[in-house]
């Protein structure tokens, strides 16, 4: 938009007035300020205030000064601003003389974006290490550039009156600053010291105050240093946190919840301490130094100094690097890197109130360190890995939500409800769609009733009244559920079908397109459990047109947590009854003789044995038929273990995976062929990383051959499965070596994860066309 285009022609000195209407991630990062000192140096009148639509501003002055303010508005504004869009109207001029702050404006509709919270900034940081200053060792330090937001904030627009932050009165000396335009920290909302702001407690298990303050954390880091488990209050909730380098403290956390070899996150103190323990590559040292400071998932290094139960058998870490004031102290003075898991049970929501804490972490945590400023929602840390070069987001929390996804043209009003797994929920406002932070699995009644205030808080925040509510089209999810309870129209989307509007969505793609959607499980309309899909978007809508083929799940949803039965479903549609006297294969072996028998029978009959075509149980049957795993303790663990085979294998060998036309019908990519191969490696003493790096490119070359036959352009790769590395860094380069253009998920997550967000976007696009 020309910075001069809404003052039109003026006569020189004449005297024009601007209003102005900036929408965006404009509130909690000192653009008030920003415009406040702009103005003032340009000698224009008028005021900046919030809005629940964003800041407005009204200027007047010489027409080529006001020129000067909308270009720097525009182009100039603080590093964590970023604008949708501005209105300019011109207005009468009405005279008076100075530019002021005025009071938040709460009227009208809330689509002021919501800022994520920010990692402490560089100023904080000399400051909080920084004897003679003030706020030295003070654990809540921040200011306009960084500090909590969305964790804190209760309403828009976004003032310390609607924080958590209301609780604590500012000092004479906080005031100052707050009230003062060249301070950084004016109008900084959740502004404190130690005089007036969150103090530090540590508790024992049983409640009791043993220290406060900074003796509070220098006895919670000793305690650490020790051995101990401790609980830790920081921005979005609790970690538990212990010494990384300790096997036995690792141990002990492992057993208490009852977590026996799902990698753990590590916190470290400094860049230089994840070089000692990782191989980080420059994008990779990007993403940790990144505002948002997220789980990075990184190579190890051969010796990384680290307990082994930290991450059993995973060649990479995931590693962060502190990003609240409270953890650069304790790492700090720590000095190495500790594990940094959620403070949960098992599929329990993160712990965010201490007394809460207490009741939910008793028997794991055995110290508590504490503070008093209230966290108003639930944020876990986001994870992120490179993929093909990019960042790719795997769980988006902490410093990502909820910025919007899509930036405008959509309709207001959208309520998408999300999966099951990995839930999060969607709304579209002010023409954006707006994701919420990861809500975890909806396994548990207390996960269930997490997710349904973070639904009440998603529209309260926002003062959002759902018009239509999106749902997966598994009728039983608890999601599916809740969008049948909100009171207004439902539409149902199917679960593959929302991955791939997903991933347009983020790419902003139109139509046609080619989806390849491959995940663990979805619900089909023909009643079987998909998972291995092709989808074609057209303008029409979306069809089916290829898919793996199908096998039997012995056990049904029993087979996501034992790999083995995918193993045995897929030997039983190779070979038949002969299937189960394949007992020198550890997957047949693994059950006794009587549970073959049952099983066998099972198959034979279709009882508890559904149809499925998913990628993900393909994977999981191949890892149990290399012997890696054949009963998972955690989502993706078998899956997970082939692919980390395969990153040590450089033979280059595919398996051959035809793809078979049968008239009408979709597709089918035949896996038969590789699993009679994979067999004859195997008993030939070929390796479980060969095998896998052979299903692995065979898989990828596959894909690439649908997308020839059925002569698609445009690719978008989606589901969890293309969270794995080998299969996604292998597709894309057969894809372009094919002159295909291919997509991949980066800020949306590839999992279900995304699935909200590609309900929303799915029920956007479709009243559209077929109005």
């Amino acid at each position: 938009m020309p910075a001069a285009g809404p003052l039109g022609q003026a006569r020189p000195g004449e005297r024009r007035r601007l209003r102005m209407v900036v929408r965006g991630a404009v509130q909690g990062v000192g653009f008030r300020p920003f415009v406040h000192r702009t103005a003032n140096a340009l000698g224009l009148a008028g005021w900046v205030r919030n809005t629940a639509a964003g800041v407005a501003i009204e200027a007047e002055g010489p027409a080529d000064r006001l020129s000067v303010l909308v270009d720097t508005v525009l182009h100039r504004s603080p590093a964590p601003a970023s604008i949708d869009g501005v209105d300019l109207d011109e207005t009468e001029p009405v005279g008076g003389s100075g530019f002021a702050i005025r009071d938040s404006e709460t009227g009208g509709a809330h689509v002021a974006r919501v800022l994520p919270d920010l990692a402490t900034c560089n100023d904080c940081l000399r400051e909080l290490f920084d004897p003679a200053d003030r706020r030295h060792r003070y654990p809540f330090v921040n200011c306009t550039r960084c500090g909590p937001r969305y964790s804190i904030v209760e309403a828009v627009p976004y003032d310390r009156s609607r924080t958590s932050m209301h609780r604590f009165a500012m000092c004479p000396a906080c005031q100052r600053e707050y009230d003062d335009p060249a301070d950084r920290r004016f109008h900084a909302e959740p502004n404190a010291c130690p005089g007036c702001g969150p103090r530090l407690d540590l508790w024992s298990p049983d409640g009791t105050s043993l220290a406060r303050d900074d003796d509070a954390l220098q006895a919670a880091a000793a305690a650490i240093r020790a051995g101990k488990i401790v609980a830790v209050k920081g921005i979005g909730g609790f970690h538990l946190l212990v010494d990384a380098r300790d096997e036995a403290a690792v141990r002990r956390l492992r057993a208490a919840k009852a977590r026996p070899s799902k990698p753990f996150a590590m916190m470290f103190p400094t860049l230089a301490t994840v070089r000692e323990a990782c191989r980080p590559e420059v994008e990779e040292e990007r993403l940790l130094g990144d505002p948002a400071r997220p789980i990075v998932l990184i190579r190890r290094a051969a010796q990384s100094g680290l307990a082994r139960s930290v991450a059993p058998d995973n060649p990479r870490l995931g590693a962060l690097l502190p990003y609240a004031p409270l953890h650069h102290l304790l790492m700090h003075d720590l000095g190495f890197p500790v594990v940094a898991t959620s403070g949960n049970r098992g599929d329990e929501p993160i712990a965010t109130d201490e007394h809460d804490a207490l009741r939910r972490l008793a028997g794991i945590a055995e110290l508590f360190l504490v503070h008093d400023r209230p966290i108003v929602r639930p944020v876990d840390d986001s994870v992120v890995q490179v993929m093909c070069g990019r960042p790719q987001v795997l769980r988006r929390a902490r410093g990502l939500a909820p910025n919007p996804v899509v930036h405008g043209g959509l309709p207001d009003g959208i309520l998408a409800f999300g999966a099951h797994l990995k839930a999060t929920v969607a709304l579209t406002v002010g023409g954006n769609l707006v994701a919420s932070q990861h809500l975890g699995d909806l396994e548990t009644g207390p996960a269930r009733d997490a997710y349904r205030q973070a639904l009440d808080d998603v529209a309260r925040l926002h003062e959002a009244r759902p018009r239509l509510a999106v749902r997966d089209a598994h009728p039983d999810y608890a999601s599916s559920r809740a969008a049948e309870e909100a009171g207004v129209p439902v539409v149902a989307v199917q679960h593959h079908v929302a991955h791939v509007a997903a991933c347009m969505a983020e790419h902003g793609l139109a139509p046609p397109v080619l989806g390849v959607a491959w995940d663990g499980t979805g619900y089909g309309p023909d009643g079987t459990v998909w998972g291995g899909e092709f989808i074609r978007i057209t303008e029409a809508g979306w069809q089916r047109v290829a898919h793996l083929r199908p096998f039997r799940l012995p056990g049904g949803e029993a087979a996501a947590r034992e790999p083995r039965r995918s193993a045995l479903g897929l030997l039983a549609e190779v070979y038949g009854r002969g299937a189960f006297g394949m007992t020198r294969l550890a997957a047949v072996a693994a059950f006794a003789p009587a549970e073959r028998e049952v099983l066998r029978n099972a198959l034979a009959r279709g009882l508890n044995a559904p149809w499925t075509t998913s990628a993900g149980r393909l994977f999981d049957g191949f890892a149990a038929l290399c012997g890696l795993v054949q009963r998972a303790s955690y989502e993706g663990e078998a899956a997970s273990a082939l692919e980390w085979a395969a990153e040590g294998s450089r033979t280059g060998r595919s398996y051959d995976m035809p793809v078979v036309e049968r008239g009408t019908a979709p597709l089918v990519v035949d896996w038969g062929p590789a699993v009679v191969a994979a067999l004859a490696d195997r008993a030939d003493g070929m390796p479980p990383a060969a095998v896998s790096e052979a299903l692995h490119n065979g898989l990828a070359r596959a894909i690439v051959a649908v997308a020839v036959r059925l002569e698609a352009q445009r690719i978008v790769l989606t589901g969890g499965c293309f969270q794995n590395r080998c299969l996604t860094e292998a597709t894309v380069a057969g894809l372009r070596t094919a002159n295909r253009q291919v997509f991949w998920h980066g800020r949306v997550p590839p999992n279900d994860g995304g699935i909200a967000v590609g309900q929303a976007a799915w029920a956007a696009w479709r009243p559209r066309k077929e109005a």
